[in-house]
Order: structure tokens, then C-alpha cells, then sequence
């Protein structure tokens, strides 16, 4: 859950140091020989110079690279149709609530601030921060959809597939004047598996509640990394109770608590009652009744649209890993087809075998950082490197954690 910006600086001033070594040899250099061809060479150095000058955390520093240019052809074609692109729009977001939080600590302000440069480019604003009122730190922000901006570039209408608004939600920061309540929720969450407690979810659900009924539950996206996917994933949870469904990015989510492990002990026990019972003829006549309500209770809402929120991995990162975890109750068959399918349509064909169960989004990195620190960073889910695995299945840890949506009774009746 928790995540520290500062090795990453660290890395960053290495290699400045290394440039800057560089062209201080170089400028030695053309003292001795005083020819016009050791200037020129200076003038390459000056130009390298200028490319990494700026913070480690300036957004053309260390944020994604080949982005599209924004331009009016994002109303023809639009880059957020593309799920790669969704993903990294939307952890670059989270950077930026990262960042606002250390200009706050810096005293900086939208001027001099290093957070506006990760919402900017894509053509959003804040509108709203989220502040936690027992240490003043922002935890969360809801950024809008910037015509203005966006019109500045030709680009008269959003694109198709940007949200109106998104709600991005930090982790933890490791930094004195906000560490003691992050980590008061990460402990909340390790001892009860639940945010419901702290204010920042009530805050995150009441900014929630109001960008849906301004714009519509389509036109809204959640998104957290680590402590804040935790936060994402409990809001959305909360709206998809009543029949609201928000599309949800979750970014190495928690999934580690001690409730968990005395719960999956409490599995196994049932699981062997269950083998026990399994062995005796039973009919369904004498199922009890409230086992008959509960099961057409699941038919009609599997009937129904489902919320699938979308999970993004790292088996690496032992915070979040356990989401990979197959549930014991799903059958999910992996078969060699030979019929010329592609991956897509494979894909689909598995979603739709397991259509029945809880279905959960979940991208896992094939070739991510190893190392924990990395592993669990928000960096690599905008690096142009990254390649993902799709799995379409009941999670395990995810099919408890949105089982209470699948055992009520009636879904409210969605927002407009």
C-alpha cells in the first residue's frame, strides 16, 4: 500500500550528475584545444542538458513518452478508444493528486507547481480537491473535462470515450506532514479489510455521488493506486449496491489484511462441511429456503448489467498479487484452439463461457519491474515498455470482496 516518491528522485539526480559530469569534461576539453569543433560539441552537451533539465517529477521528465499530439484529430479518431491509452491517462492522473499534495507541502501553487503538468496535457483541470480535515493533506482530487483547453488545439467536441470526469485517488506518501494518517488507513485496512471508517472514504464517496449526478454514471471514471485503489474500489462498490455503475481503474490494489487470513481459514472449514454434505443425498426440496432465495436472488442480477471494475497487477508486488488468484469455485478451462481464432476473440469466448460468475477485469504485467519498490510503483503503468495479460475471471479475493452485490435483494434504480 504504501508507495515512496523519494527513490525515484534519487535515480533521477544520478543521472544528472552523470550528464552534468559529462559536460564538465567536455568544457575542459575545449579550453585546451580552443577550436571551433570542441564549441559545437559543447553546444550538444547544452542541448542534452536542456532535455533532462527540470524536477525528476517535471511531467517530460518522467512521464509517458510518444504521446499523441492532441490535435482535432482525436474527434475522428479518438485516442482513449485505445485501452493502453485509458490506462496511462488515468495513472498519470493519480500522479498528479501525488503531486499536488507535495506542492501543497512545498507552498507551491498552479504557477510554480509541478502537478499541473500531469493533467494538462490531456486536456483536463481540477475542479475539486479532496482534503482530509485532520492533517489538511489532499488525498484525492475530481478533474473535469477542459473545453477551453481542448479548443485551444481544434478540438471542438471530447473525443469519444473520455470521461467528463475523473476522480484519482493517492496512496500513501511517506513524507512527515502526511505518513500518520496514510498509514492509519493502510493499518485500517490490514486489521478489518474495510476504508469504511476513515473520513477520506467519506469524502471519496460524497465527490463521487456528485460528479454522477452531474454528468451521469457513463461519463464518470474512478481511479486509485495502492490505499486509493482501495478507496476506488469500495466508493464504486457503494454506488453499484444501488445500481450505479462507474467505470473503476485500480492500480496495484491491497489485498492483504488479517481479516483476509482468518476468513480463508473459515473457507477451508466450510469447504471440507461442504465435501462432507456433498456426499449425502440431498434434493432440492429439502434445500432451505433462504439457500433457494439467495440462489434466484444471483440469477436475477447476473441477469442484470454487471459493475467490472478494471484491475492492473504486478505479481512481483506482494500487496496486490493475490488478486491473480483464481477463485476454487470457478471453473476456468484453458484449451488449444486451432481454428485460426485470435487472442480477441479467445478472450471473448472465455468471458462468455464464465458469463454466469462474478466478472472482473484483470491486467497482470508479463515482463514488469521485479523488484518490490518498482514492483509496486505507479510509474510502470505509463511506461511505453509495458506489456499486459487480460485475464477475464472470477478473481477469487475478488468475488468475496463483491459478493454482497450478488446476494441482494433488488438493485435500486440507477442515476441518470
Amino acid at each position: 500500500m504504501a508507495i515512496d516518491l523519494a527513490p525515484l528522485a534519487g535515480e533521477f539526480e544520478v543521472a544528472e550528475a552523470a550528464v552534468g559530469g559529462k559536460k564538465e569534461e567536455g568544457e575542459g576539453e575545449g579550453e585546451g584545444e580552443g577550436g571551433g569543433v570542441c564549441g559545437g560539441e559543447a553546444v550538444l552537451v547544452a542541448a542534452a542538458d536542456a532535455e533532462v533539465e527540470g524536477h525528476p517529477y517535471d511531467f517530460h521528465v518522467s512521464g509517458p513518452r510518444n504521446l499523441p499530439p492532441p490535435n482535432w484529430r482525436e474527434i475522428i479518431r479518438s485516442s482513449w478508444k485505445d485501452p493502453n491509452y485509458k490506462r496511462m491517462v488515468m495513472a498519470c492522473l493519480i500522479q498528479a493528486v501525488y503531486l499536488l499534495e507535495l506542492d501543497r507541502q512545498d507552498e507551491k501553487g498552479e504557477e510554480d507547481g509541478l502537478a499541473p503538468k500531469w493533467w494538462k496535457p490531456f486536456k483536463y483541470k481540477v475542479t475539486q480537491t479532496l482534503v482530509d480535515e485532520r492533517d489538511g493533506s489532499i488525498y484525492g482530487a475530481v478533474l473535469e473535462w477542459d473545453r477551453s483547453s481542448a479548443l485551444s488545439d481544434l478540438i471542438l467536441i471530447r473525443p469519444s470515450g473520455a470521461p467528463r470526469a475523473v476522480l484519482a485517488l493517492r496512496g500513501t506518501l511517506l513524507q512527515k506532514p502526511t505518513i500518520k494518517r496514510d498509514l492509519q488507513d493502510d493499518l485500517r485496512f490490514l486489521v478489518w479489510e474495510s476504508l469504511k471508517g476513515s473520513v477520506r472514504y467519506i469524502g471519496a464517496l460524497e465527490a463521487l455521488k456528485t460528479a454522477v449526478e452531474r454528468f451521469g454514471s457513463a461519463n464518470v471514471s474512478v481511479a486509485g493506486h495502492s490505499l486509493g485503489a482501495g478507496f476506488a474500489l469500495q466508493v464504486c462498490k457503494e454506488l453499484a449496491k444501488q445500481g450505479v455503475f462507474v467505470e473503476c481503474h485500480l492500480f496495484n490494489p491491497p489485498s492483504v489484511s488479517l481479516a483476509m487470513g482468518v476468513r480463508s481459514m473459515s473457507e477451508k472449514a466450510s469447504y471440507l462441511w461442504k465435501k462432507v454434505k456433498a456426499s449425502l443425498p440431498l434434493t432440492e426440496e429439502a434445500l432451505p429456503e433462504s439457500t433457494k432465495e439467495e440462489g434466484s436472488a444471483k440469477k436475477k442480477l447476473r441477469a442484470d448489467k454487471k459493475w467490472v471494475p478494471h484491475l492492473y497487477v504486478n505479481n512481483s508486488d506482494y500487496i496486490c498479487c493475490h488478486y491473480n488468484a483464481p477463485n476454487c469455485s470457478t471453473t476456468t478451462t484453458t484449451t488449444t484452439t486451432t481454428d485460426g481464432a485470435s487472442d480477441e476473440q479467445r478472450q471473448q469466448r472465455k468471458a462468455s463461457e464464465i458469463a454466469g460468475d462474478v466478472v472482473a477485469k484483470l491486467f497482470v504485467t508479463s515482463k514488469g519491474p521485479q523488484k518490490f519498490l518498482e514492483a509496486h510503483g505507479l510509474e510502470q503503468w505509463w511506461s511505453d515498455g509495458m506489456e499486459l495479460q487480460l485475464a477475464v475471471y472470477d478473481s477469487k479475493l475478488i468475488h468475496r470482496q463483491l459478493k454482497s452485490l450478488y446476494t441482494a435483494t433488488t438493485p435500486a434504480t440507477p442515476a441518470k
